[in-house]
C-alpha cells in the first residue's frame, strides 16, 4: 500500500442515538466519508497503484487485489474504549490501522474510485444488536461479494450465522 505522510488529525465528537437509528447515523456518517475520499488523489493512486498490475479491464481481479491490499495491509486495531470512532480513509491508509468501520470505509472509498459499486453490510452475533460492518462489491459477473477485510479470509467470506443482518439502503 502507499504510504502517504500522516495527516494532521483532527475530529469531532458527535452524539449518536442509540440502537437501530445509532448503526443508521453511523453508516450515513461511513457512506459520507467515503462519496468525499473516493476523488481523493491519495485514495485513487493507492487503488490505481494496485489496480494495474491485474490484466486489463479484468475488473473482479482488480477488486480482489484492492481487497487484499487492504485485509493484507491495515492491521485491525479496536475504537478508543467505550467510544465509536469513524476515521477518515486517508487516515486508515496512512496510519495502516483501524476496526471493521475503518478498514470497510477505505476498501469502499478505493473500490469506488476505480468505478467499482459497494455498499455496506451491517451485523449482529449477540442478540439483536449490531456488532460488526463489513463491504459488499457489485462486481458483474457474481452480483454483491462480500468483503470482509478484518478477516484473514478470501474475497468472497462472510462471518457465519449472524442473529441479525442489514444491508445498506443504496
Amino acid at each position: 500500500m502507499m504510504l502517504a505522510p500522516l495527516p494532521v488529525l483532527s475530529g469531532r465528537i458527535v452524539n449518536i442515538p442509540d440502537g437501530e437509528a445509532g448503526t443508521e447515523a453511523t453508516i450515513a456518517a461511513m457512506r459520507e466519508m467515503v462519496n468525499r475520499c473516493k476523488t481523493n488523489p491519495i485514495i485513487r493512486q493507492a487503488a490505481t497503484t494496485v489496480a494495474f498490475l491485474q490484466p486489463e479491464k479484468d475488473y473482479r481481479a482488480e477488486a480482489e487485489a484492492i481487497f487484499n491490499e487492504v485485509r493484507d495491509g491495515v492491521r485491525y486495531m479496536r475504537d478508543v474504549h467505550m467510544v465509536e470512532t469513524l476515521q477518515d480513509p486517508v487516515i486508515t491508509m496512512a496510519s495502516r490501522l483501524g476496526d471493521c468501520d475503518d478498514q470497510s470505509t477505505l476498501l469502499a472509498a478505493m473500490l469506488e474510485s476505480v468505478g467499482i459499486p459497494t455498499r455496506f453490510v451491517v451485523a449482529g452475533y449477540d442478540g439483536p444488536h449490531y456488532s460488526h460492518v463489513y463491504l459488499q462489491a457489485w462486481l458483474d459477473d457474481a452480483g454483491w461479494v462480500d468483503m470482509d477485510a478484518t478477516e484473514p479470509h478470501p474475497m468472497g467470506w462472510a462471518p457465519p450465522d449472524p442473529t441479525v443482518i442489514a444491508f445498506e439502503a443504496i
